[in-house]
């Protein structure tokens, strides 16, 4: 293991002393909001602590078994023995090794919320539209498979069935919009442009044409966050909701419209049967679009001064192409190739989920690296 990490976790050892001997203090254990934050750390620091105990234990099983080895005076059956140990303790350090920088990675907040998925048609006129349905299916399909709850809260439809614009809401505990669903820590790395291959429905000599669409992520905030908006800085508007619904959706001006008139940014909701609950929803997805307009600007910021993002989710980003004649999928950030597209378009999107997770694990581990030092 490198040195920059036994660092790291020889001071996870050392908290730990402190936040044991903090905790037995009565005066601390009279705080009681002081004590829950620190009885919190605790929890996370002990569980790496715990693990860098056992890799350090393993090590000394290590050398215990190899000097046996060498020994002169081993007998075969000895040999065999140390051997055995060898090949056990090697083996389980190497999987303490990874979970242990997991475990060091810095994490994102907002990783355990859910999300807001939005889908916009781009160029390519119809065939764009449809491919946005194609999207909102495997996104779908793909929640179904991880059980989450996907919701479509706006849509504006094209004449052919594809969408110009739809928004999905993703809730990974039973509706549940409390943090732990990780809906956004799987699903971030989709924000950016879309790049489709195919021969569209509406093409009569058999070409094949480029289309696009762009995806946005967004985190569900909190309601801490959402109360933070001033209710002067809104305009609300009502109006008629359009698509499917029925009567009830044609006669009645239920549908919201909010815009935050201090950055312009608006959000629409039309899926509820009340005026009330798409004025929360709206409202949740408008606070969801600011604090994501903070964090890009962070991004940005972030991305000038070091390298190997895997990019800052921006809608001009061409981040992949779905080929429909050669059955591939290609994600252009960390040159990941599948010819299984017809599996990924039903939701099949673990492959590509976990390598942006793995790369994005590795890319942070670089960086604490050459934050320490090397």
């Amino acid at each position: 293991m490198k040195t920059f990490l036994r660092q790291q976790l020889a001071r996870y050892t050392d908290r730990l002393g402190e936040l044991e001997f903090l905790l037995s203090r009565e005066d601390i254990m009279r705080d009681m909001k002081q004590f829950l934050l620190l009885s919190r750390e605790h929890t996370e620091v002990l569980a790496v602590a715990g693990r860098w105990a056992r890799y350090q234990q393993c090590e000394a099983d290590l050398s215990g078994a190899q000097e046996l080895l060498r020994s002169s005076g081993a007998e075969p059956e000895m040999a065999a023995m140390a051997q055995e140990e060898i090949d056990s303790a090697s083996s389980e350090l190497q999987k303490l090794e990874g979970e242990l920088q997991r475990m060091l990675l810095p994490k994102d907040p907002d990783d355990a919320r859910n999300a807001f998925v939005e889908i916009r048609a781009g160029t390519g006129g119809d065939e764009s539209a449809l491919f946005a349905a194609d999207l909102l299916r495997m996104y779908t399909r793909y929640c179904e498979r991880r059980g989450w709850k996907a919701q479509i809260i706006s849509e504006s439809l094209s004449e052919l069935g594809g969408y110009k614009e739809v928004v999905l809401k993703i809730d990974g505990q039973d509706g549940n919009s409390s943090g732990g669903s990780g809906v956004y820590g799987a699903l971030k790395f989709e924000s950016g442009g879309h790049r489709v291959q195919r021969v569209p429905v509406t093409e009569t000599q058999g070409r094949i044409h480029t289309s696009a669409c762009t995806v946005a992520v967004l985190a569900e905030p909190d309601e801490a966050v959402a109360i933070q908006i001033n209710p002067a800085d809104l305009r609300i508007d009502t109006y008629r909701a359009s698509g499917a619904g029925g009567q009830h959706i044609n006669k009645t001006d239920s549908a919201v419209r909010i815009t935050h008139l201090p950055t312009g940014i608006v959000a629409e909701c039309q899926d509820g049967r009340s005026q009330h609950s798409n004025k929360a929803q709206a409202l949740k997805v408008l606070t969801a679009r600011i604090h994501e307009k903070d964090r890009s600007e962070r991004a940005a910021k972030d991305a000038a001064e070091r390298k190997g993002l895997i990019g800052s989710g921006d809608r001009s980003d061409r981040i992949r192409t779905y080929n429909f004649p050669q059955g591939r999928l290609s994600d252009h950030r960390i040159n990941l190739t599948l010819y299984k597209l017809l599996g990924i378009m039903e939701g099949d999107l673990d492959d590509v989920v976990q390598a942006l997770q793995a790369y994005e694990a590795a890319q942070q581990l670089a960086a604490l690296e050459v934050g320490a030092g090397g």
